[in-house]
């Protein structure tokens, strides 16, 4: 019999050649699997399918993984208000965490003896399927054609030809990633340090102009409703408010960063919903926690943003950390109020019936309720006192000024 090997596959080139290569020369039993995480619609995700079975695979199947991967992930970007480098709200790596899990539970399912995927071996998308592939299903096979034998895309394109494949091998001027959680963009001007991308590449045009508030509330931490409209799961939200906001023009950047495998790389995004998202959270949680709070909510989120981009999602620190942060999110329910304009935003503040900053406590500046002045001349003197000593010992030693 054939060994059955499961081949995590876009449509793209690259597992394109996988699945024809797999099949007529190496002689696997081959099992297309699609993880779709919000980026494909149904009439992709069929032309998918239809791109696949033409391969001649033995099977093809879709797998939704959109709200499952809001539920593992995408919560605890938004708990930890992660934006790595302070930039990027970490579109594509979270979202190979869930499709590699997807892939090793389904190849373990049908009892596959290998797993496959289209990694180049320039980027950090192998490390992060053969890790979870590697944790999940030990002992089972990984297969790379595109990486193991370092091919281009012209060797790729001339074995597809010569197989009949029908494919459109027209390479695109930009290489598109799309998932809820924000679109990569690739192309020319992200190969060296310097230049932006131009209008052309970018998904969606701007087309909106003038001014537009929106409101998005929150539940303990979870964006809930928009505009006052309730939304039976925070995914309808991500995708609603990221149809009004990119016409915009928000949430397009570049990004620099570190690769897992050493190299600087340059990646553009275009997230108007994950950075609003982000950036309200955050506007609310500055209301609602404690300052120690924050403090460790921040050291504690950008390591677990860190790990995840180098594909450590199941190292069990990460689990402890998401503990963490739903504790920290008990008292983060509101509204915050934000005002969009082409290319920018302006958080207006937040309504929360567990915001510290309510004036029954006083007034930043202006007057207090909770203490008198001879209060904080005490408080004072004792809050600064070990520095105090500090210098009158310093002060006292010999040959000291």
């Amino acid at each position: 019999m054939k060994k059955k090997v499961v081949l995590a596959f876009s449509g793209g080139l690259d597992t394109s050649y996988c699945g024809k290569y797999l099949t007529d020369d190496l002689g696997y039993e081959v099992h297309t699997l699609t993880v779709n995480t919000g980026g494909f619609d149904a009439a992709e995700l069929q032309a998918i399918e239809k791109r696949a079975l033409a391969l001649g695979v033995a099977s093809h199947r879709t797998i939704d993984e959109t709200k499952r991967y809001y539920d593992q992930v995408i919560k605890f970007l938004i708990f930890g208000n992660v934006l790595k480098n302070a930039t990027y709200p970490l579109s594509v790596s979270a979202e190979r965490m869930s499709q590699a899990l997807a892939v090793a539970n389904y190849a373990k399912q049908i009892g596959a003896e290998a797993v496959a995927h289209g990694s180049t071996g320039a980027g950090n998308d192998q490390v992060r399927f053969d890790m979870v592939f590697q944790i999940l299903a030990p002992g089972i096979e990984i297969i790379t054609p595109i990486r193991d034998m370092k091919l281009s895309r012209e060797a790729e394109i001339e074995y597809l030809k010569s197989k009949g494949v029908v494919y459109n091998f027209e390479k695109a001027k930009y290489s598109i990633n799309k998932g809820i959680w924000g679109t990569s963009v690739g192309g020319k001007e992200t190969l060296n340090s310097l230049g932006q991308l131009p209008e052309e590449a970018w998904p969606t045009p701007v087309t909106k102009t003038g001014s537009e508030e929106i409101k998005i509330g929150y539940e303990k931490g979870e964006p809930v409703s928009l505009n006052g409209k309730k939304y039976a799961h925070p995914t309808e939200v991500i995708q609603q408010l990221q149809a009004i906001a990119a016409p915009y023009g928000i949430g397009r950047d570049i990004h620099v960063g570190d690769t897992i495998i050493g190299i600087k790389g340059r990646v553009g995004f275009e997230a108007a919903a994950p950075v609003l998202l982000l950036k309200a959270h955050h506007a609310l949680e500055k209301h609602v926690l404690t300052k120690w709070q924050l403090s460790w909510k921040d050291q504690l989120a950008q390591f677990y943003g860190n790990w995840l981009h180098e594909g450590q999602y199941l190292d069990p620190v990460m689990r402890d950390i998401e503990s963490f942060l739903i504790s920290t999110q008990q008292n983060c329910t509101g509204e915050v109020s934000i005002t969009l304009h082409p290319y920018r935003y302006q958080i207006n503040g937040i309504e929360s019936n567990f915001d510290l900053m309510s004036a029954k406590f006083g007034k930043y500046g202006e007057m207090n309720l909770g203490w008198s002045g001879d209060d904080v001349k005490g408080f004072t003197k004792i809050f600064g006192n070990q520095v105090a000593i500090y210098h009158q010992v310093m002060n006292s030693q010999p040959g000291e000024k």
